[in-house]
């Protein structure tokens, strides 16, 4: 029987903190204690050393806590990250889907998805919303990969019949019977889910937005992804292309796109009706702060959002996003709030990225904080790697300056270990 017991400084939530108070009372700091795992779920937390009948592992002085989850990534864009130049929609010409039609050839896909996930588990991230391509191919690979590794992974063939090379295009009727096939296969096979994927609704017909909607009807679990409002120019695109529509994100409500279970990426450029709406309908906005500020897209209300009782989760949006670390996008989230005079806690940030996300996307009881029962996708942590960052750590007054110090320094080079469901699936070779 695997039963393995952590010895950490163990650190999560048991409410959701306010955004800017580092003194929340919603934070869950258990220093010097124990995690027991035993097969894939979290047995037990206690202060004290369990039996000789349990596999010890020694992380004094180290902070274990749940696994990131990312709200928004696209596993092909890995191969244009750190590209030069442009605004989205020309980005998106230059280098994304010439990279995105490579994923047709099924090996391609294959190898393109283990270099991904095995990159996610390499920062700390254990579950992720996930864009892979037009390709079923490039789906099937995903869900393959994240079904060996024991990941949590939501995604779904991308909808695209419009508006974008003939060789990234589908079709109505081809689209409908792909995602069919795809759903009765991975929905709900080990720990995946299916995600009606349309990229956005300039790249869908209407007709092919009407058949996303009748597959989110149809088939009770799957969630719904796209983007909303992430550019000016885009957004005006929009507004011509479906005139009928108040704004950008009733294109999608028009269709049966809106729901519970909908992730919507940046929602920048949103108005107040708008943010009602996605608080009545329970849908999120996944905020991508490194590839707003990278593509220069705008600056995302978080106040705004929280006020209007809006869920918002965070993302990297790799390959607008220029890094798979959470911790740098935590990071960078804190600096595009400052702009518009907030001062993120790191508990609101790091909240966001565990917790929050796993209750936003209907998994709470699964994955986001460490309790017993829950599975055990854990990442260990250095507080502080470097000569700048662990002097700055040893000057710290209090636990919320040492985090806050962590979320600005750190990075991937922070993680010492990743497990997913109770395996140790990543760790770092110098610890």
């Amino acid at each position: 029987m695997n039963r393995i017991a952590i010895h950490a400084d163990l650190l999560d939530f048991d409410a959701e903190p306010t955004l800017d108070d580092p003194r929340s009372g919603a934070v869950r700091w258990r220093p010097d204690h124990w995690l027991l795992i035993e097969q894939e779920r979290i047995e037990a937390i206690q202060a004290d050393p369990p039996g000789e009948d349990w596999q010890r592992i020694d992380h004094r002085g180290r902070w274990l806590m749940p696994g990131f989850i990312d709200t928004h990534v696209h596993s092909p864009q890995i191969d244009v990250i750190a590209s030069w130049g442009t605004e989205l929609l020309d980005w998106l010409e230059t280098y994304t889907f010439p990279a995105e039609a490579r994923h047709a050839d099924p090996a391609f896909a294959a190898a393109g998805a283990a270099t991904f996930l095995d990159a996610l588990l390499a920062h700390g991230t254990t579950s992720a919303a996930v864009f892979p391509t037009v390709h079923a191919a490039s789906a099937e690979a995903l869900f393959a990969g994240a079904q060996q590794r024991g990941m949590r992974l939501l995604t779904g063939k991308v909808l695209m019949d419009r508006h974008a090379p003939e060789n990234l295009r589908d079709d109505v009727a081809g689209a409908r019977a792909e995602c069919e096939r795809l759903i009765e296969r991975w929905h709900g096979r080990g720990r995946n889910a299916y995600a009606v994927t349309p990229r956005f609704a300039a790249t869908s017909s209407p007709e092919q937005l009407a058949m996303a909607g009748q597959l989110v009807q149809r088939h009770a679990g799957v969630y719904m992804q796209t983007h909303v409002a992430e550019n000016r120019a885009e957004v005006a695109w929009v507004a011509k292309l479906f005139p009928e529509a108040r704004s950008y994100l009733d294109v999608y409500a028009r269709h049966w796109l809106l729901g519970s279970r909908s992730i919507l990426a940046h929602g920048i450029w949103l108005d107040d009706e708008d943010r009602t709406r996605l608080r009545d309908a329970g849908a999120q906005i996944a905020f991508c702060p490194s590839s707003n500020l990278f593509l220069g897209s705008g600056l995302f209300g978080w106040r705004e959002a929280r006020e209007r009782g809006m869920t918002v989760s965070l993302a990297s949006d790799v390959g607008g996003g220029t890094s798979l670390s959470m911790l740098r996008t935590m990071a960078d989230g804190y600096k595009v709030q400052a702009m518009a005079g907030t001062r993120l806690s790191a508990w609101a940030l790091l909240h966001t990225a565990t917790r929050g996300a796993a209750q936003a996307l209907g998994l709470g009881h699964e994955i986001g904080t460490l309790a017993p029962g829950m599975l055990a996708d854990l990442c260990v942590w250095a507080p502080a790697v470097g000569a700048v960052a662990r002097h700055r750590d040893a000057l710290a007054r209090e636990l919320h300056e040492r985090v806050f110090a962590w979320v600005t320094l750190g990075d991937e080079r922070n993680l010492i270990e990743t497990w997913v469901a109770g395996r140790r699936l990543f760790s770092h070779a110098s610890a």
